[in-house]
């Protein structure tokens, strides 16, 4: 976060009559079409971020942390992580660890935290979720401030912290976001960790903004670290190739990572959020090697050529252009930058020109998700915004410490609407957003939001359609491929239009959304077809599919799912 400013100035079939929308707060607008409910407390989803905080002013404490949704049982139910943190050592208060909650398959969830073996305290930041050794059930990895831990899903409901067998154990830092990414193509996931700046207790620095009082230190006060890279050998073992790789990098202070085929070659390549530093687009070289090329790509700076403070990131399609999009959020006072590609290997940045720039001048952007939250065929972008210091309101009298949450509905024509305070069931409200992830827990068709907010609590927002859009999700099992299908590309095809979306872990801000894919298709109840470029290189296509969901297995074909 560009902090020096601030101190300066101080799935599931489409909805039918058998799935009619539900919403605890009357009938959705009829101007949106879709509405949101706040079913946190009905889902019970009890869940309370402990920073750690205690008056001193560590830095950790402003940025955690993150969530996810995922399908640990692999029962075809989205499941929902919390990431925590923890006290401080020598401010002990209380016992504070992540919580997983297994979907019941009636909008409710159970705690299973402990009977999964994952009360174990850590001071949590990001989640990462991926089946690294192809048993069909996902693990975990939780970045951390210090070690960061690998649990191994044992595929009988509960995992084993593997971090030590792995090979992880001599890698401490304050790592943030991660992801699982197949980048050799050679069937095993592989994992890339950020790190934010070189911290610890005891090398803490003394910040003030009126030289007495402690503050939160600007990220300049510290000196950067690199993003880490691991092999997978698959045995079990990982091998950090940071250096080997040309990922190396000691200036970055990275908080936000996304893999996205940025040059459209079935590599996929990496990009990466810095805090006032260049972001990074490392592009895949198809030899195990990585090189950065955000400042000729058009990704490292703002359109007045400063490094801004990237926190969250994401990719997506959301021009149906059949090539990927960017987006970035930022510091307050420096805007979302929302990118589109213009050549092969360039973008610009329309984010005043999308509609998106102005309402995200005076906001502190975190997890930023592309999503069709309406099923009308566009992505939108949904953002969690939040300040990083509760005294905010004090200094710049337009900027708050909580902030409401932003939600650009694509209007197909290049432009956006920020329609936040439109949705209902307290999306609307202000938040110390964090972390932002998407997924379809209830099987109704439409992606649902999960959001966590700092020393606070998670919500979870149910998306309640009322236009009658439908939707076609697709889940993807690899063969030869990684078995999560990570970096598969899924294009549909229906009367002389396309869509298209990237099986993608990561993104958004210490998050991770749904590996399955969904695609908006309106008022149509049927495609024309859909092909599917797995990692392997293996193409599949399957013609006149009706609208629902459908599970795609590498080389053995298509079928329906049940609701």
């Amino acid at each position: 976060m560009k902090r020096r400013q601030f101190v300066a100035a101080v799935g599931g079939l489409a909805l039918n009559a058998a799935f009619a929308p539900r919403n605890l707060f009357g009938a959705p607008p009829a101007s949106l079409g879709f509405s949101f409910s706040d079913v946190t407390a009905a889902a019970g989803i009890q869940f309370q971020h402990n920073s750690g905080a205690f008056g001193g002013k560590f830095l950790p404490e402003t940025l955690g942390s993150g969530c996810a949704f995922l399908d640990y049982d692999n029962d075809g139910w989205q499941d929902v992580l919390l990431v925590n943190g923890m006290d401080w050592p020598g401010h002990k208060r209380q016992k504070s660890t992540l919580h997983l909650y297994r979907n019941n398959r009636n909008g409710s969830f159970t705690d299973v935290t402990r009977a999964a073996g994952l009360d174990i305290e850590m001071y949590g930041m990001g989640v990462a979720v991926g089946d690294y050794n192809n048993d069909g059930f996902p693990d975990i990895f939780i970045s951390c401030v210090g070690q960061s831990h690998l649990f191994r899903n044992n595929g009988d409901g509960k995992f084993t912290d593997v971090t030590r067998a792995a090979g992880f154990l001599s890698h401490e830092g304050f790592s943030t976001s991660a992801l699982w990414i197949d980048y050799d193509r050679d069937g095993l996931l592989d994992l890339f960790v950020c790190n934010y700046v070189r911290w610890s207790p005891e090398h803490d620095v003394f910040c003030s903004l009126d030289g007495t009082h402690k503050s939160y230190c600007t990220p300049e006060a510290y000196r950067g670290n690199t993003c880490w890279l691991f092999h997978n050998r698959g045995d079990g073992t990982f091998e950090d190739v940071t250096a080997t790789s040309g990922i190396f990098d000691s200036s970055s202070k990275s908080l936000g990572v996304a893999m996205f085929d940025y040059d459209q070659d079935g590599w996929p390549d990496l990009l990466v959020a810095n805090d006032t530093q260049p972001n990074k687009l490392y592009r895949n070289l198809r030899n195990g090697k990585f090189k950065d090329v955000a400042v000729e790509a058009g990704l490292a700076f703002s359109t007045e050529g400063k490094a801004r403070a990237g926190m969250g990131v994401d990719t997506g399609d959301f021009n149906n252009s059949g090539r990927p999009g960017v987006a970035i959020t930022n510091f307050d006072n420096e805007m979302i930058g929302l990118y589109r590609a213009v050549s092969a290997t360039a973008y610009d940045d329309i984010s005043q020109a999308s509609g998106i720039g102005g309402p995200s001048k005076n906001t502190l952007g975190f997890g930023c998700a592309f999503l069709d939250v309406n099923l009308d065929g566009f992505l939108d972008l949904a953002v969690a915004n939040g300040h990083i210091d509760e005294t905010v309101r004090n200094i710049r009298g337009n900027v708050g410490y909580a902030q409401p949450p932003q939600l650009f509905l694509n209007a197909g024509n290049g432009k956006f609407r920020d329609v936040a305070a439109e949705v209902d069931g307290g999306f609307e409200k202000s938040k110390v957003g964090r972390g932002l992830a998407y997924g379809d827990f209830d099987g109704d068709g439409d992606v649902d939001i999960l959001m966590t907010t700092n020393n606070g609590p998670a919500y979870l927002f149910r998306n309640d359609q009322s236009s009658g859009n439908r939707s076609i999700r697709f889940r993807l099992i690899g063969t030869k491929s990684n078995r999560d299908a990570i970096g598969a590309c899924v294009r549909i095809f229906y009367n002389g239009q396309t869509q298209s979306r990237l099986v993608h872990g990561g993104s958004s801000y210490l998050s991770q959304s749904e590996l399955p894919v969904t695609f908006g298709l309106a008022q149509r109840d049927r495609i024309d077809r859909v092909t599917i470029d797995w990692p392997s290189g293996r193409n599949e296509e399957f013609k006149d599919l009706a609208a629902g969901r459908y599970q795609c297995t590498e080389s053995k074909g298509i079928k329906p799912m049940p609701q």
